[in-house]
């Protein structure tokens, strides 16, 4: 077939008209593209819809505050740019916007685009207990910030000044707050010859540290509940009345007790509505450093202080007997032992048996003496408790007497651990006692949080 027969057919078949009218709406789509390119390069430098016109607001994360640089923004569009300053997992969230990062470790740096922004903003951490401790806070939008202006918000002070403000806040230790915890409590003894104890759930005011007033969640008006003591072989009845204003429930950890008593609901009991009271009774079968706390809303319950010591047995006399010649005691007898609860969220925080330094308790001890402290975290880190003098002897973890008891100056306690250390004093002074993740004892103004000292004579 012939070139001029095969476009005889081309045309007379339609097919040109038909390409003719492909190739121009070709044409037009292409240049509607190009229009739309050029619009978005447009928008791109009037700033809308475009983080390179974005207010960035510097955030830094620590435990536990949230700290934004600026804090007040024009309306428009927002990216944070976040640091996780401290110690722990944080995370930072605009719950209201549905905007959120995924877990920032320590160290780690990350940006959240906000998009256009023209209302105030509510930013929280999600991890359990690290709102309550003091980690949201406000960006505010007003129409009369100025884009692009940086607040300073660290405050600036000279090497006398710092050193003034530091050894200040040292010299009040130990300073006089309202409210002890961990007090011993004595039972009753029931017609059955049951060891009976009572405790009250309840929310008090509660001073963590001089003028810092909170609302702490108590078992008998105490951050931590009272300290419980049984032996092996008593029946006990530990009777638990809920004046809070939601249920709550109680578990007695690392104590062994029937299923029914576990203090878990709704698997092994219901609830425990405010204003009921619920008995929980077991035979002591064996020995037990043992926790109670809140089963029920507990990432809430127990950082906010439901939380105690329940020890069953003699770990005076088996802590001694452990450590034997490692230990250059006198006599060979404990002249103390003690509880150390280490809480790090709530309303309650970085503590203490319930207190922040200034307001921890010292230990009082003379050469020769020992001590037998039952290290409890009820918080949500890990912490590293560290005695500068003198070094312990570590003879029970969990309530469990080691094999192999070894001497050790830190002792890194994980949460719903118990660890169990013999200290016996060789040197006078004074001994700071502290937590050794260091944001955790140390602030630019001085010495804070879980920190105290033993006082050796």
């Amino acid at each position: 077939m012939s070139e001029k027969r095969l476009g005889n057919q081309f045309f007379e078949s339609g097919n040109f008209l038909f390409s003719l009218m492909m190739l121009v709406i070709v044409v037009m789509v292409i240049s509607i593209g190009a229009v739309g390119v050029v619009a978005v390069a447009k928008d791109s430098t009037t700033g809308t819809g475009s983080a390179a016109s974005a207010t960035t607001v510097e955030v830094t994360l620590t435990e536990f505050t949230i700290s934004m640089s600026p804090s007040v923004v024009p309306p428009g569009n927002v990216v944070f740019s976040i640091h996780n300053a401290g110690t722990a997992v944080h995370n930072f969230a605009a719950t209201d916007l549905s905007k959120r990062t995924a877990d920032i470790p320590s160290g780690a740096h990350v940006l959240l685009d906000m998009g256009n922004v023209s209302d105030d903003v509510n930013v929280i951490c999600e991890i359990p207990g690290h709102q309550d401790s003091g980690m949201k806070a406000v960006l505010k939008v007003s129409t009369d910030a100025t884009p692009g202006v940086t607040e300073t918000t660290m405050p600036v002070m000279t090497n006398a000044e710092m050193d003034k403000v530091m050894e200040e806040v040292a010299m009040k230790f130990p300073a006089k707050t309202a409210g002890l915890g961990a007090q011993e409590l004595k039972p009753t003894i029931a017609a059955d010859g049951a060891k009976e104890f009572s405790i009250v759930a309840k929310v008090i005011d509660w001073e963590v540290e001089p003028g810092k007033i909170v609302k702490g969640w108590a078992y008998n008006g105490q951050i931590p509940g009272p300290t419980m003591h049984a032996n092996v072989g008593d029946k006990i009845r530990l009777i638990l009345k809920n004046e809070l204003s939601e249920s709550t429930s109680l578990h007695l950890h690392g104590i062994r007790v029937p299923n029914a008593m576990d203090g878990v609901d709704p698997y092994t009991q219901k609830p425990i509505l405010p204003g009921d009271t619920f008995t929980y009774e077991w035979t002591a079968k064996e020995p037990a450093v043992g926790m109670y706390h809140s089963h029920h809303n507990a990432q809430v319950q127990i950082p906010n202080g439901l939380a105690g010591a329940f020890i069953i047995g003699d770990y005076k006399t088996a802590a001694m007997k452990a450590a034997g010649s490692k230990l250059p005691d006198k006599d060979g007898k404990a002249e103390q032992e003690i509880v150390m609860v280490l809480n790090d969220a709530g309303t309650i925080g970085l503590s203490l048996n319930g207190k922040s330094f200034p307001a921890t308790a010292p230990y009082t001890m003379a050469i020769g003496e020992t001590i037998v402290v039952h290290y409890y975290n009820e918080g949500l880190m890990t912490h590293p408790m560290h005695l500068h003098q003198p070094t312990g002897v570590v003879v029970a973890k969990d309530g469990k007497m080691l094999d192999s008891p070894y001497m050790s100056d830190t002792i890194a306690v994980a949460p719903g651990e118990r660890w169990t250390v013999a200290y016996t004093a060789t040197d006078p002074g004074v001994w700071a006692w502290h937590c050794h993740i260091l944001t955790h004892a140390e602030t630019p103004t001085g010495m804070k949080y879980m920190v105290t000292a033993v006082i050796v004579k």
